[in-house]
């Protein structure tokens, strides 16, 4: 796989709500803090969106997609200037395949889904992103433009597997905007998802990925990335945020904990699959990056170190998220 497949299939971003929103005349709505990363697009008509702790409000139109990568407490209307409803009072309506309708439809239409993280390092994708991923480049909405079509279709014409069918087009649209998202911050984007639109980083990423037992060093990153070691330290190092090496312990130890977790490999067979010579050795290294022994770790204390963490709404408790579910994709 490439190294944001990689990434994705170690945080499991789970879609478990997919709905349409239809409103019609002037409104406006207030949706409170909440868990996971909301991913819209905008099939029809116009409105504004604001979200607490962003200085701009954003002005979305037909075309358009979204990513709420952070929880924020947040406001859609159609004239901010508009008194608004607590979302509560509008999405507990019956929904008709999948879509609550206000004031009567017809005039803005909105498709998205909600995705919890499943993966226990989902601060490192959420580190990546700002409160709003704006996506209104026409190029750019035409990629996401089937997708969303299909999804709609889905929600308003229920056939056998429709849910089924809507999760899938929910991840495509998910892993599209970042995809989008990550090109679009190539050039001045800091961290390892915009390393990635880097032709020469990005192929030094994808060699680590593909073989983190490998005795990398400094000097064969770079021939591997055809920059001198000079070169590839210092861009890496402004690019990621983080050296070559820092980049590839903490990949190990990201591969290492899910495997504790998940299965039953002795730690000194973790060890030597990523390329340690001894169990002392990596159980150092994981401490240092994780917080925690990997036997401590593999017992079930999966909580990230202070210096990953990013935003508490990564680490709401499994009951928190299940009660979520019960809720609209956009309360």
């Amino acid at each position: 796989m490439d190294p944001l497949s990689d990434v994705l299939a170690l945080l499991k971003p789970r879609s478990y709500l997919s709905a349409g929103f239809d409103a019609g005349g002037e409104w406006a709505i207030h949706f409170p803090k909440n868990a996971g990363i909301k991913c819209y697009a905008v099939v029809s008509g116009a409105c504004w969106l604001y979200v607490e702790g962003v200085a701009e409000a954003v002005h979305l139109q037909a075309g358009d997609c979204f990513l709420l990568p952070r929880g924020w407490p947040f406001r859609l209307a159609s004239d901010l200037a508009l008194p608004s409803v607590e979302a509560a009072t509008v999405f507990s309506a019956t929904r008709v395949h999948g879509v609550v309708t206000y004031n009567g439809g017809g005039d803005f239409f909105l498709v998205g889904s909600r995705f919890v993280l499943d993966g226990a390092h989902a601060t490192l994708l959420l580190a990546m992103l700002p409160p709003i991923v704006h996506i209104h480049n026409v190029t750019d909405q035409m990629a996401l433009r089937w997708s969303v079509e299909r999804m709609m279709h889905e929600l308003h014409d229920k056939q056998p597997g429709s849910y089924l069918i809507a999760q899938h087009l929910a991840h495509m649209m998910l892993v599209q905007a970042l995809r989008l998202h990550m090109v679009a911050g190539a050039s001045d984007g800091t961290g390892w998802l915009f390393a990635l639109a880097d032709k020469k980083l990005g192929t030094a990423i994808s060699a680590m990925h593909a073989s983190p037992a490998q005795q990398w060093t400094l000097q064969t990153l770079a021939q591997t990335a055809g920059m001198s070691r000079s070169s590839f330290a210092l861009k890496f190092k402004e690019k990621v945020g983080a050296s070559p090496m820092e980049y590839l312990t903490r990949w190990r130890m990201m591969l290492a904990s899910e495997r504790l977790v998940n299965g039953n490999e002795a730690i000194a067979v973790i060890a030597l699959s990523l390329g340690y010579e001894s169990e002392s050795a990596f159980s150092t290294a994981f401490k240092r990056v994780m917080g925690r022994s990997p036997r401590q770790y593999g017992k079930g204390d999966e909580t990230t170190s202070p210096d990953m963490q990013v935003d508490d709404v990564s680490h709401s408790s499994l009951g928190e998220l299940i009660a979520l579910e019960a809720e609209s994709l956009v309360s």
